[in-house]
Parts: C-alpha cells; structure tokens; sequence
C-alpha cells in the first residue's frame, strides 16, 4: 500500500528514532532540539514577556492520556510528562478538532482542556507555539456528556441526558469559549450529531430505553431525511464524500447524496456499534458482535464497509479486541490492536489482514467498561498503543512496524488521544 507521510507524522517517527539512538534520513524539519527538552523540544528563544508560551521550529503534537484521579499530558515524541493535572473521577476525553484543545467530561458537561500546543498562519508561513497545558473553568453545561464529533468545519456535542446538541465553529476555540449554537433532539437518549457540509445536522433518534434510527434536519429544524431502521444505533464515523455511517444492531446506517442507506449484516444479530473512518476513503472499520445476551463477547472478526458499492464484509483476527482497539492510517488501512498484544493490519479494498506487528503481551479485556485496558491511538502514520498493567506507551511506526520508543509512565493510562499543535 502507497504511503504519504505527512510532516507531523514524519516528525514524530524521527524523533522516536532519535531516542533509541536510530539515525533518521532526510527531512525537511530540523530535529536536532528533539528530546533535549520534554516541554519543547524543537523550540526557538521566544518565550513572552510573561513567559507563558515559546515559539517552535515547527507544530509539536502532544498526547493526553487519563489515569485513575487524574490527567497527563505527555510530549508525542518522547512521551516524557509535561503536566500531570488532577480531577477526580472517570474522565472521557474528546479532541475539539482544532489541534489544541480536548473536551474533558465531567459531571457539569463538558470541560475545556487547553492541552497548550497551537499553530497560526502568518501571512505565506505558519508560527508554532507551545505552553503550559490548562484544565481551564469553561465548562459547556449538558447532563451526562456523551459524544464529541469534529467534521469538516464544524464540532459537536451531544448530551445524553438533556438531549442538547451544541454545535461550534472548530476555528472559534482559538479565540478562547466561543458560544455554541443549541438545539435539542425530541427526546434525550444515548445519541450522536453531526453537522454536515452543507449546513444540515444529522442525530440519532430514541429514547431512554430504546434508539431506532436517525435523521436530518435544516437550519430551521425542518426534517430533510429520516430512518428508522437502525435498531440501537451507536456511534458515527465519516467517510470520504460527507458520507456519515452509524452502527446499529443488524448492520450499519450509511447517510449519502442526501438520503439513507441501511446495509445489513450477514447475520441476524450483528451489532456495530464502534467504527473508525477517514475523509479520505471510502470505507468504515467497524467491530462486529453476534452474541446478544454476551458480556463481554470477545469478538474476533471486524467489519469493513464500502460506502461506495454498499458492501459490507467481515475479517477474521484471530484474537479478540475492545472497543478501543479501532484506528485507521494516513492511507485508510484499518488497524486494529488485538488481545494476542499485536496490530493487525487491514487493506479494506480486500478486507484482509496483510500485516501484524507485536508491540505488547497478551491482554483480556476487562468486563467493566471504565476500567483501563491497552488502547490505540493512531496520528498520522504513528500508533500510540497504551500498556495499562505495565503503566507503558509504546509508538509504533505503522509503516514498519517497529516499536520505535516506549515510556514508562508514573500512572496506569486509561483513556488515550492527542492533538497534533
């Protein structure tokens, strides 16, 4: 499969290969300054007068992992902590899209976290910044907060336990707590939005004990499309050509070209509930289950949906994964990190396994939902890939498959994402 490595990606894999002692080949961006400094590596002399920010060489993604009482925040080349912020509690974390900042779930809504790294256009160049990351006050109030979705231009929130939909401006999060658009589904449930590129919104319909379908409505509220064959849909990923797919308990929702399209599973029940997409590919992974009554199931085949021919098929792994396990590449590929502790590999035009790489020992997936299992997280042709019984993260050149750098962390990592600075 064609790789297009991206500079932010390229950064990453160059500066791991830096720290175990690895020479990397030609690049365009400097990296001798990787490593020198946890907090900002790649910097120039420029801090403020007030010293609250320095000037970078070039963007400087960073990781944000939760722990049990806590938050970390971790440099995505070295991995070495930055900030390590407490809050008490399960704490869901959402990137808002605009590479800098993350929603935090707490019980009042959702939190802004200001993971400190950010990038703006100066005429034809860009400047890179990086400061201390902030647990800021500003919290979007909603009842049980549950999904966050950045698509296109546009990020969403949707609460649960009110059915408020708040819907920005991703752009705006650089001015500081821009104000949210709000409108409400007609009846609060465990839901999704998605506001799409035309400017029409799609949700989830249901109620507290039951979700059917979906639909979409216009700016004013007047519905455009709707669907009802979805039972217990769950979950949303974007596909390339605006097309939006929900998972549901038979199949999955595809939304395209202005109406809906349900794909059926090959079995009666084959619940999708969890998928992983690109704006650049036309296909969906997605996990796959069959057991109604199972808790957990264990599954060991995942789904692949092309969004273009309507075909949905299914993978055999050979090993179980949770519901963290799903990412895809810069190139659409699936990967998928599986309970024998290694990535699998997944050409979706094939629908097939066509590498695996080891990164950690066998693992089992916890039956509590909250609690810490190994997790994956993929930035551009990098997976992150979080150890919780060894309290490690491991970065893992997709390309190759080799564990570039490993760090042991002073806390069991449980929830796992990034921005890319």
């Amino acid at each position: 499969m064609k790789r297009h490595h991206t500079m932010l990606g390229s950064a990453v894999v160059a500066a791991a290969l830096l720290l175990t002692g690895c020479q990397a080949g030609d690049d365009a961006t400097d990296y001798d300054a990787v490593g020198k400094d946890e907090k900002t590596a790649g910097a120039v002399d420029s801090k403020d007068d007030k010293g609250h920010a320095q000037e970078l060489a070039g963007a400087q993604p960073r990781i944000v992992t939760t722990y049990d009482g806590g938050i970390l925040t971790l440099d995505a080349t070295t991995l070495e902590v930055i900030d390590d912020t407490k809050i008490e509690g399960f704490n869901r974390l959402n990137p808002v899209g605009d590479g800098r900042h993350l929603m935090v779930s707490v019980a009042e809504g959702f939190r802004l976290l200001d993971a400190g790294v950010w990038t703006q256009p100066h005429g034809d160049h860009t400047h890179s910044y990086a400061a201390d990351p902030q647990l800021t006050d500003t919290v979007f109030d909603t009842e049980l907060p549950g999904h966050v979705v950045n698509h296109g231009e546009a990020t969403v929130l949707f609460g649960d336990g009110d059915g408020k939909i708040q819907t920005f401006d991703t752009d705006d999060f650089s001015d500081g707590a821009p104000k949210p658009q709000v409108t409400e589904v007609d009846e609060p449930h465990h839901g999704v939005a998605v506001k799409l590129a035309d400017g029409s919104m799609l949700h989830t319909v249901g109620t507290e004990d039951e979700r059917s379908g979906a639909k979409v409505v216009d700016s004013s509220g007047k519905e455009i499309a709707s669907s009802d064959e979805c039972p217990g849909v769950h979950g949303e990923a974007a596909a390339k050509d605006d097309v939006i797919a929900l998972g549901c308990e038979d199949g999955i929702l595809l939304y395209k070209d202005g109406k809906f399209e349900k794909i059926d599973a090959p079995d009666s029940f084959g619940r999708i509930g969890n998928q992983s997409g690109s704006d650049e590919s036309q296909y969906i992974l997605g996990d796959y289950k069959v057991d109604e009554d199972a808790e957990p199931e264990r599954p060991e085949r995942v789904s692949v949906t092309d969004t273009k021919s309507g075909k949905l098929s299914l993978v055999d792994l050979d090993a179980s994964y949770s519901f963290r396990s799903l990412g895809h590449g810069p190139d659409g590929e699936g990967v998928v990190l599986t309970t024998d502790g290694k990535l699998k590999i997944i050409d979706p035009a094939t629908a097939s396994v066509t590498e695996e790489y080891p990164v950690i020992d066998e693992w089992e997936e916890p039956v509590e939902r909250q609690k810490a299992r190994p997790t994956l997280f993929v930035q551009d042709e990098v997976a992150y890939v979080s150890d919780p019984g060894e309290k490690k993260i491991h970065i893992v050149d997709l390309e190759s498959g080799e564990v570039m750098a490993e760090k042991s962390l002073p806390h069991a990592p449980n929830e796992l994402t990034g921005v890319t600075g």
